[in-house]
Parts: C-alpha cells; structure tokens; sequence
C-alpha cells in the first residue's frame, strides 16, 4: 500500500461531498507529473485530502479503489482518474502553516512545489500527519 497527497479547492468538490457521495472520480488533474502519481495508484492506497483555498489543510482520508483509467473529463489520454471512497475525516486538520513550521517536512513535495495538486507521501509523513490531527 502507498500513501498520496491529493489537492482540491473545496468550494469545488470538498472531502466532505466524497462522504455524501459515498464513492467518486478523482479527475481533473492537468499536470504531467501529478497525473504520472494518479497513473501509480492502485487499489487500496491511501490519500491524504488537501482542501487548497482559504483552507489550506489536509482534513481527510481517502482509499483508491479502481485501478487508474483514462480520464473522461479529458480528451487527451495522457491524463488518468481513480475511483476513491472516504475513509475518515481527521480529528483535527492539518493545515499548510503546522506542515512548514515542522522541519521534517521540509523535503516534501507539498512545501517545495505548492503547485503540484497529487503527490506521494512517504510512511514517516503519514504517521506525523497522523500523529499532528490527533488521529494516532
């Protein structure tokens, strides 16, 4: 199992629309590179959600539960989708500023390139994200 990072504007589509749905695409992503870490999911895999925006926190996790497919949002078939269920919202969110304030973030994709909206996360930033929402 691996653990992501994925991004979304939640005046767009928040984790908490996941939860109502109770199942959805993971689609939209225009970006090579974070559509090379949709391409690598598999099913099972863990993803932190990320509300961009005026929020800036991880407040959710999710589980990949396709194997990626072509994006039918896009008529370019470079760009991939997953289908993602919700697992649990984190007891207290994450937010970007407790992320930059932690040294041994430092290195992460989500502090260096802001722009990349899915990234991998490693095990030991799992665990500290986990560890700073109070949910281990």
């Amino acid at each position: 199992m691996s653990f992501w990072l994925a991004k979304t504007e939640p005046e767009t589509f928040s984790y908490f629309d996941l939860e109502r749905l109770t199942k959805d695409m993971w689609d939209g992503v225009r970006n090579f590179t974070a559509a090379k870490h949709i391409k690598a999911m598999q099913p099972g895999d863990l993803l932190l959600i990320y509300h961009s925006g005026k929020e800036k926190a991880i407040v959710g996790v999710a589980e990949a539960v396709s194997d990626p497919y072509p994006d039918p949002t896009s008529a370019d078939s470079r760009f991939y989708t997953i289908d993602v269920i919700p697992r649990y919202r984190l007891p207290q969110p994450v937010t970007l500023r407790d992320i930059k304030a932690n040294s041994a973030f430092a290195d992460w994709e989500l502090v260096r390139q802001s722009r990349l909206s899915v990234m991998p996360v490693s095990d030991s930033h799992w665990q500290l994200i986990m560890k700073l929402s109070g949910q281990a």
